[in-house]
């Protein structure tokens, strides 16, 4: 392949190397440190954090709750303003989590470094190994051309197919791999269609957002579509499930119960998406046939497929069946792992590429926000805030039934547009599954609710990280996110809600 064989990206007003500031911005390697005013303004937001979990654990211990709860709480409310405000690098709040156990709690340090490594954390480590070696195979030609095949020349049809492609692999792997693999399959489709971005705007706008959107509303569809659904299933089990009683065998959701239960949530939302998409805005091109033939030149330069592409397949077919058919024994992480380890074996993907590809920091992180998590169950700060959280709703008639879901999802939605999904799923977990009981609800529903309601991170760029990696495209702004996200959030919780009410009690819920 030659370089002109590449998509371009959107050409930009300047390039040079740059440093990504904390919060976001992007900063010269040349800019001057103005001294120690410079580096309070730009860490004041760790200070507030740090002032504002101080202050809630100099309050009075409220009624209810023990004096360890109210720490746990300070922690997660100050864990919470550094994972929004992002003042210091993700990892750094993961790694002060853990010191924070052993130095405010009093935690054993090697109790909580057990509570670090559960199944969910190695699904999530698993799952980025096998991210590396799927996106090194460089499939997105040959995807795109997949995907017009199916659909025609059409642009509302390839929006759909790109979505339904997009939903079918994040299902399966994650919203974020897919998200990294089909970015390139729509900037081939965009660059094909014109040189210029200012003339493909609206176009661009639909297929990237039907890439993000499409992950988003299937990620939801099985265990291993993200990590926030694997979280969900420990918390069932680690709160609910009683060896000794076989009535709590019901708390251990396999891999096929999930799947009856969430992906036909994804396949209803399929068309809303599109529909949305278009009526947002209106993209310049209705038949995309020129892109089309310009992709079937550069198809046929490259041949037919090679023996490496179908190992690959072949690999991770088996690995969906190790998580279909044994997940409930092994668990999902070690499947994972597995899989991973079978490419290392192969030698599709050398270790090197694992160790320079895989965000260890993301792992670090999600282990973090499930030791929290467990602590606020531990020390009944979980309950004390489910409580509370009753109390406050039940004088609106919303303290059980089809309001108390829905305030349960627009909660965890609004939660998830400013911190990452899995974390918001670690931390409001437990405190929705102990409402779930106060309330007299079933915990499998509310854990349900909470789970997909995590998915709607349809508002902000940091929301998913498949929002994150179509901005990187350039063909975004950040407004282009709210236009659409609000309707997005509209639909998705009114089709969560009507499946909650009409569809899982055919299933026995």
């Amino acid at each position: 392949m030659t370089n002109r064989d590449l998509p371009r990206l959107p050409r930009m007003a300047k390039v040079r190397q740059v440093a990504l500031h904390p919060a976001g911005r992007r900063l010269s390697r040349t800019t001057p440190v103005r001294g120690l005013a410079f580096f309070l303004w730009e860490k004041r937001w760790f200070f507030i954090a740090m002032l504002v979990g101080g202050l809630i654990m100099q309050l009075p211990t409220p009624d209810g709750l023990s004096r360890e709860g109210l720490i746990v709480l300070a922690m997660s409310v100050a864990s919470v303003i550094l994972f929004v405000t992002e003042p210091v690098p993700l990892p750094t709040v993961a790694l002060m989590i853990i010191a924070g156990q052993v130095l405010l709690l009093g935690l054993d340090s090697s109790a909580v470094a057990k509570s670090l490594m559960s199944d969910s954390v190695l699904f999530i480590m698993g799952s980025l190994m096998l991210a590396v070696a799927i996106v090194k195979q460089n499939l997105d030609k040959r995807i795109a051309y997949l995907i017009v095949r199916m659909t025609g020349t059409k642009t509302s049809r390839i929006c759909v197919g790109i979505s339904l492609v997009s939903g079918i692999l994040a299902s399966i792997v994650g919203e974020h791999t897919v998200a990294a693999m089909m970015l390139p399959v729509a900037i081939t489709l965009i660059t094909l269609t014109s040189d210029d971005p200012k003339k493909v705007r609206r176009l661009a706008a639909v297929l990237l957002f039907s890439i993000s959107y499409g992950c988003s509303i299937a990620s939801i569809g099985t265990p291993s579509g993200g990590a926030r659904n694997a979280i969900m299933i420990g918390y069932w089990k680690e709160f609910f499930f009683d060896p000794s009683d076989p009535e709590t065998r019901k708390f251990i959701v396999d891999y096929v119960t999930w799947v009856l239960y969430c992906y036909p949530i994804f396949l209803i939302q399929l068309p809303f998406v599109t529909a949305i998409l278009f009526m947002t805005f209106r993209p310049e091109y209705a038949n995309m046939a020129r892109a089309v033939v310009r992709l079937r030149q550069q198809i046929d330069k490259q041949g037919p497929m090679k023996s490496t592409d179908w190992v690959t397949i072949v690999v991770f077919a088996l690995t969906l069946y190790g998580w279909i058919a044994y997940s409930d024994t092994l668990g999902l992480g070690i499947v994972a792992i597995l899989g991973a380890c079978a490419f290392l074996i192969i030698g599709m993907v050398r270790w090197e590429d694992i160790n320079s590809g895989v965000n260890w920091g993301v792992v670090l992180l999600y282990a973090a926000a499930i030791s929290l998590g467990v602590e606020m169950k531990e020390t009944g700060a979980a309950i004390w805030v489910a409580s509370s959280f009753l109390e406050l709703i039940a004088p609106l008639g919303i303290d059980s039934g089809v309001p108390l879901w829905t305030a349960v999802s627009a909660l965890t939605t609004g939660v998830t547009n400013t911190m990452s999904n899995g974390a918001a799923v670690a931390v409001l977990g437990p405190i929705n599954l102990k409402l779930a009981v106060v309330a007299g609800e079933s915990p499998i529903l509310m854990g349900f609710v909470t789970a997909i309601s995590s998915a709607f991170a349809y508002l902000t760029v940091i929301g998913t990280p498949a929002c994150t990696i179509v901005y990187s495209s350039g063909y975004l702004s950040t407004t282009d996110f709210l236009v659409v996200g609000y309707r997005m959030v509209i639909m998705s919780t009114f089709v969560l809600i009507l499946a909650a009410y009409l569809y899982w009690p055919l299933l026995g819920l």
